[in-house]
C-alpha cells in the first residue's frame, strides 16, 4: 500500500497516510477540521536499478549458436568421404 501525503490549504497542515489505491481521497483536516486537505505529489521511496529495465539493456546481448559436437563434425567429414566418383 502506498503512503499518501496531504497538506491542508486552510491551515497549512501536512500529513501522511497508508492507504489503498482504491481508498478516496482525504478530505478532512484533522487539525482544523476543514475539508481543505489536497494530495501532494512526491519523490517515490525506491528507485529501479540495475540491469534490464530499459530497451537498450538488451541490444548488445546477442546469443550465439551453440558449437556443433565433435560426434557431428565425424559424421559431416565421413560421409563426404564415402562418396565416389564413376566416370
Amino acid at each position: 500500500m502506498p503512503i499518501y501525503e496531504y497538506k491542508c490549504k486552510a491551515c497549512e497542515h501536512r500529513l501522511e497516510k497508508l492507504q489503498r489505491m482504491s481508498d478516496d481521497a482525504l478530505k478532512d483536516c484533522p487539525e482544523c477540521g476543514k475539508p481543505a486537505l489536497t494530495k501532494l505529489v512526491s519523490a517515490t521511496s525506491f528507485k529501479l536499478k540495475g540491469t534490464g529495465w530499459y530497451e537498450t539493456d538488451f541490444k548488445g546481448s546477442k546469443k550465439e549458436k551453440p558449437a556443433e559436437s565433435k560426434s557431428e563434425k565425424s559424421s559431416t567429414t565421413s560421409k563426404a568421404s564415402d562418396v565416389t566418383v564413376k566416370s
